[in-house]
């Protein structure tokens, strides 16, 4: 099937390539509602393609934001290819909106943002936009710390064929293809591409080897388009989620603790395994000269499992009966064992939009079902194995997810223009059980009310926007079985922005305060569980309060620039840690007034300098910088990760040669002065003979690397 949609997308290329000269993109019209538009009250930053392309050699979707303000990234291992996280003013991935034209992308259950699941999706984007705080309502889960919308539907209207690959350090290298039919006859035009991205990682066999394609199929008139997209990847990825331990940070900062259960040489197959297939079926209608229809379904599938060599195991916990030979009783063998997920994850988006003179009007929202299936499997164990099929648990969830929403864009005067935004939001959440407690079930029902109101002023090259919003949302699955004894509240969060720019003729700044106050707000904790992933507690009171600081310049022909700044206070009032005593058993607890919330830092700041000596050169130094984050909601110096400050120098040059239509080398080297740093760890305490001890692990970068690019379009 795929290399009949290969050549017949090919060949139809090859075809329209003759006829087409109009190399224009036409903007997708289904993200149109949820995005911000230009004058709307929110923070907000812009992607382009181009701006996309120049900086995509095979690192995941988080990398490409690096820049952005407020943000913070990690690598698992350590080199921006595989697992791989983000986090926007301090909130994490779960908190972070993530759609894929307009289509909720975020797991319905951990709320996370695999992105690893969709290797180089990033050659299909033609636009991202981020925004900051709570933002415009949009599908799927609330936006606390942000929201990170891509499109991947704009039209080239001319026929192109075009393949991009890089190698660098650690054995990284990314191939893949890229052709379209453009648009023929006037109406159909398909895009294909297909991908394959590997690394060894920086951190011991970290080893990633991700597969995807992507095909976009449509039917475009002046009123009509109708449009399939499909795209999937398949990845699999040797584990690092364990962190190093501070023991081991100075002498041994690659070191992998995967697979050593195994004696001897580490289990070679301690990976994660995991398909996920994306079918969109987007339709937008233009009913008339001020009002258009966009209705999509959807459908996600994902399937695959982690698979782990145990040592020592006892039979009993995974359901099994002993094994009994000449010589007696077997209740414990080390054991290879499979843990699954099998989900579905389908649904209906939809919007319609009026623009009239003085105003525009957007209805939209979303229905959405999700289906998942939770089992493990025993495949092997060194004393033997009575059902070599056995399943020790097997645990189901159902959540189903609606919102509606209006938004009202109403011009009130020549410079000054209300925003109204209300948004009704319903979950229903059953879980069957978990791995660890299988009796443990769960059966919510939320309800939410989500409303935003903002002003813009605008006045010449002034532009002052103020905006009050509320957002709501619940515990995800981890919380539940973390907080068995006493469930999990959903989180409220009230946020207060106040933004101005001013732009010059090469010149523009701008800044935004804002204000983020939490009740119930779900804060890491600092400990982890087995699978890497962390627990958290309600916290009944915490906010967060800083100041972005943007500014641009164009200083010369060859010479431009651009930073920001973001400095903030981010506490959590009143809160209690509890540590395990093993020496008498139980808990003991602390309390602390207004401690820092965890994983925030306080300054945050990244700056590019572009110059161009040469009309087809372009050289970029990026810098960023990080301040010191607290793995705890203590404060603790001694559980936090250190300010960091990294440098990373780009050039690009391009070039064309008959039927060469342009050719790009990228030279990339990234942290350039080799520092020693660590954005991501998590820490655990007891009380053990009387003292409290403390155990801290890091996720450690790679020190100076590089990558090469080639990029080709025909």
């Amino acid at each position: 099937m795929k290399r009949i949609l290969f050549f017949t997308a090919f060949i139809s290329a090859l075809a329209a390539r003759a006829q087409q000269t109009d190399t224009a993109d036409l903007a997708p019209v289904e993200v149109k509602t949820i995005r911000a538009g230009a004058t709307s009250p929110f923070a907000k930053t812009n992607i382009s393609k181009m701006q996309i392309q120049a900086q995509n050699l095979g690192q995941d979707l988080p990398f490409i934001l690096s820049q952005t303000p407020s943000v913070v990234i990690n690598s698992d291992a350590g080199n921006g290819i595989g697992y791989t996280g983000i986090r926007i003013r301090g909130t994490d991935a779960t908190r972070i909106n993530v759609t894929i034209n307009g289509i909720p992308f975020n797991d319905p259950e951990s709320g996370g943002a695999f992105f690893v699941n969709l290797p180089d999706i990033l050659s299909s984007a033609s636009s991202i936009q981020i925004q900051r705080g709570v933002g415009t309502s949009t599908n799927g889960g609330g936006a606390f710390g942000g929201t990170i919308n891509l499109s991947t539907n704009d039209l080239s209207k001319a026929a192109y064929f075009e393949s991009n690959n890089s190698y660098g350090s650690f054995s990284s290298m990314k191939n893949n293809i890229r052709f379209g039919s453009g648009l023929v006859g006037g109406h159909f035009t398909t895009d294909v591409r297909f991908s394959k991205i590997k690394s060894n990682g920086y951190i011991e066999r970290a080893k990633t080897d991700l597969q995807s394609y992507y095909l976009s199929t449509a039917y475009i008139d002046d009123r009509t388009s109708v449009r399939f997209t499909n795209f999937s990847g398949k990845e699999k990825t040797y584990q690092a989620w364990n962190g190093v331990a501070e023991v081991d940070l100075k002498g041994n900062r690659r070191v992998n603790y995967a697979g050593t259960e195994k004696q001897g040489v580490p289990y070679s197959n301690e990976t994660d395994n995991y398909n996920q297939d994306h079918y969109q079926l987007l339709f937008t209608q233009k009913l008339s000269a001020k009002w258009d229809f966009t209705t999509s379904l959807f459908y996600i599938k994902g399937k695959g499992y982690y698979e782990q060599y145990k040592a020592g195991e006892s039979y009993s916990d995974y359901g099994l009966p002993p094994i009994i030979n000449g010589s007696g009783t077997i209740t414990n063998s080390d054991l290879i064992r499979q843990l699954w997920l099998d989900n579905d994850f389908y649904g209906a988006v939809f919007s319609s939009q009026y623009v009239a003179a003085k105003s525009t009007l957007s209805i939209g929202g979303s229905l959405s079902n999700y289906l998942g299936n939770h089992f493990g499997k025993v495949i092997w164990a060194e004393q033997g194995l009575t059902d070599p099929n056995h399943i020790w648990y097997n645990n189901d969830a159902i959540k189903n997810d609606w919102n509606v929403y209006g938004k009202l864009q109403y011009r009130l005067s020549q410079n000054l223009q209300a925003f109204t935004d209300l948004q009704l939001r319903g979950v229903n959440y059953s879980i069957n059980g978990f791995r660890n407690n299988p009796t443990i079930d769960v059966d919510k029902q939320y309800r939410f009310f989500n409303p935003k109101a903002g002003l813009t002023y605008t006045m010449k090259n002034w532009t002052l926007f103020a905006s009050y919003s509320i957002g709501n949302r619940e515990p995800v699955r981890d919380d539940f079985e973390a907080a068995a004894s006493e469930a999990p509240k959903p989180e409220n969060l009230q946020d207060w922005e106040l933004g101005v720019e001013k732009k010059w003729k090469n010149t523009s700044v701008g800044a935004t305060l804002y204000y983020m106050q939490y009740r119930n707000q779900l804060v890491l904790t600092g400990k982890i569980n087995d699978v890497g992933a962390y627990t958290r507690t309600n916290i009944d009171d915490s906010y967060r309060a800083g100041i972005e600081l943007q500014g641009a310049a164009v200083i010369s022909q060859w010479l431009k620039a651009s930073a920001n700044l973001t400095l903030s206070r981010n506490k959590v009032k009143n809160f209690t840690e509890f540590v395990d005593d093993y020496d008498n058993g139980g808990q003991k607890s602390s309390v602390y007034k207004a401690a820092d919330i965890s994983f925030s830092p306080n300054v945050m700041g990244a700056a590019t300098i572009t110059f161009n000596p040469l009309q087809k050169l372009s050289i970029d130094w990026l810098s960023k910088y990080v301040g010191t984050q607290y793995l705890d909601n203590t404060g603790n110096a001694a559980r936090r990760l250190n300010a960091y400050y990294t440098q990373d120098v780009r050039a690009a040059y391009s070039f064309t040669k008959g039927w060469l239509k342009n050719a790009d080398i990228i030279f990339q080297v990234n942290n350039l002065f080799d520092k020693k740093y660590e954005p991501n760890g998590y820490t655990f305490s007891y009380y053990s003979n009387n003292k409290l001890a403390t155990e801290n692990y890091y996720f450690p970068m790679a020190g100076i690397n590089w990558m090469v690019g080639l990029n080709v379009r025909l």
